[in-house]
């Protein structure tokens, strides 16, 4: 059955506040989508619109081409799993995931055949007669995903369900929650601060900042095109350059960067840039790299402050002689090899880059995260445009 889902010009309100901004978005039947943002961005929201905890104060949600106007929670064809997994503690695995069908009024032995079937997809047969506390927490994780898949729902909602767990074992169950979808071809729509989570299981993403959506894409886009500021800092680390535009021609870009000279990076066709507007050129920290005495191109001069060793590369932490801007840089271990002898704190070294892996965007103010946390210091201002059929910010 169609089990695509829409937001049709949807608001949420809460009093005077607005928690989503006027938003549309669609979500392919059998599709793996995230959204990703930092705590209080409107994620949640949005998944309590989908499955009915929440009425848009405008706007209409769809599901499988139908209004979910006026339709309650327990007859949505969705069912979610919370970030604390909601399960019985004092019941069997068994009884936990043939809840729902028992309220349904399935009989007795459908329930069990349903529950060995699922205990089978998430790889944990012969485990229904023990209690859930006699089981790990990424055992209990598959569980609460077998429960909600018994009610056979078009749509699976997962609000942060992994947040809970330590990091190996995080990542494990990322490549389970996605072989789980990939078996079942059910749509999942899952809800994530972790871009690592979005990045590795999504089809596609959309990032949120203060209830709006920046950008829909799919993960490998979003790394390497980003199109805000916002983006550009939250998804992955970057180095932004305050920069000015010469002229351009085509993608590629030339920059007054000031003090530090002049500067090439790439913009895609749909970002408009001026000459001399103010603009940002974003740099991944591991598209640096050291330069000698006859390299060619455009130079930053450094001075290493700290050096980080993080097993497969080296991070370096830098300041440029120019602005005194920091600047990361990241190593890969063969190349730090190389430069070994250079990469101590307080001796000089430059570092280029390739234009084509360094992203110009319009200076448009946009929130700066903090790179530790991930967390927004500062939500600028902006409106919605309507661009390829989704609703993102304008620049």
């Amino acid at each position: 059955m169609d089990s695509n889902v829409k937001l049709d010009e949807v608001v949420m309100r809460f009093g005077d506040f607005t928690a989503i901004e006027r938003t549309s978005l669609e979500i392919a039947s059998g599709e793996f989508f995230s959204f990703l943002g930092p705590s209080g961005c409107g994620k949640t929201t949005i998944l309590n619109m989908i499955s009915g905890f929440l009425r848009p104060s405008e706007g209409q949600v769809w599901i499988g081409g139908e209004p979910m106007a006026g339709v309650p929670v327990n007859r949505r064809p969705t069912a979610m799993i919370f970030q604390n997994l909601a399960l019985f503690p004092l019941m069997t695995v068994f009884e936990n995931i043939e809840f729902g069908l028992e309220v349904r009024g399935v009989d007795k032995r459908k329930r069990r055949e349903v529950s060995e079937r699922l205990l089978a997809l998430v790889a944990l047969e012969g485990s229904g007669s023990k209690l859930v506390t006699e089981l790990s927490g990424g055992q209990k994780q598959r569980i609460a995903i077998a429960r909600a898949l018994a009610v056979e729902p078009r749509v699976l909602l997962l609000d942060e369900p992994l947040s809970a767990l330590d990091l190996k074992l995080r990542q494990h169950m990322r490549a389970e929650l996605k072989a789980i979808q990939r078996k079942t071809g059910i749509t999942f729509i899952y809800i994530t601060h972790d871009q690592g989570e979005a990045l590795t299981m999504s089809d596609r993403v959309a990032v949120m900042s203060a209830g709006r959506i920046q950008q829909v894409a799919d993960p490998m886009t979003l790394y390497r095109s980003p199109r805000t500021g916002f983006v550009a800092s939250f998804v992955g680390e970057n180095n932004r350059l305050e920069v000015k535009v010469i002229d351009r021609e085509g993608e590629r870009v030339r920059l007054d960067g000031g003090a530090l000279g002049s500067l090439m990076g790439r913009a895609g066709d749909d970002v408009v840039l001026a000459n001399g507007q103010a603009a940002a050129l974003y740099i991944r920290p591991e598209h640096l790299r050291p330069l000698g005495d006859g390299d060619s191109g455009p130079r930053l001069e450094t001075t290493i402050e700290a050096v980080h060793f993080e097993g497969a590369w080296l991070m370096l932490e830098t300041r440029l002689e120019a602005s005194g801007e920091k600047l990361r840089v990241q190593l890969g271990s063969e190349l730090a090899k190389r430069a070994a002898q250079a990469l101590e704190p307080g001796r000089q070294i430059d570092f280029g880059f390739d234009p084509e892996e360094a992203v110009v965007l319009p200076d448009d103010g946009s929130p700066m995260v903090d790179e530790a946390t991930g967390e927004v210091l500062e939500v600028a201002p902006g409106g919605n445009a309507k661009v390829g059929g989704e609703h993102v910010p304008s620049a």
